[in-house]
């Protein structure tokens, strides 16, 4: 009669979170290609902002506040999002959800207006809605 060989129960190592990077390249073209050229302008528009994962998006952080992210949908392309947007009085970027935010979507890299995103980037590096007491109360 054979012995039953007890399993020895293991943990299971933590599921690593995804990085930025890890995010976009996994993306496919033409998304990759906007999310790249995105991420790009955001850094350089934003150098005291730092960028995580945040909901499953890129997301730029300064101090505990939200400034801007971006996700990708099969109808849409890319979608580009400014928490505080409605303030920035953008005719481009278009009000989104219940609070301030306003996006703008991509489906090509030839979409961008580079001139236009450095001039939203700067206004929303300004003008920083405090979404972190929001979520305090």
């Amino acid at each position: 009669m054979a012995k039953k060989i007890a399993k020895k129960k293991t943990k299971k190592a933590p599921v690593k979170s995804e990085s930025v990077g890890s995010f976009l390249r996994a993306l496919k073209a033409p998304d990759a290609a906007i999310a790249k050229l995105l991420k790009s302008e955001i850094d350089a528009g934003l150098p005291k902002a730092k960028a995580k994962m945040y909901h499953r998006i890129p997301v730029w952080f300064i101090g505990e506040n939200a400034v801007v992210g971006f996700r990708t949908t099969p109808k849409k392309g890319v979608s580009l999002l400014f928490w505080n947007g409605q303030a920035l009085k953008e005719p481009e970027l278009k009000a989104c959800g219940s609070f301030e935010a306003a996006e703008i979507h991509f489906q090509e890299v030839g979409e961008i207006n580079t001139k236009d995103l450095k001039r939203w980037l700067k206004k929303a590096g300004k003008d920083i809605w405090d979404f972190a007491s929001l979520r305090r109360q």
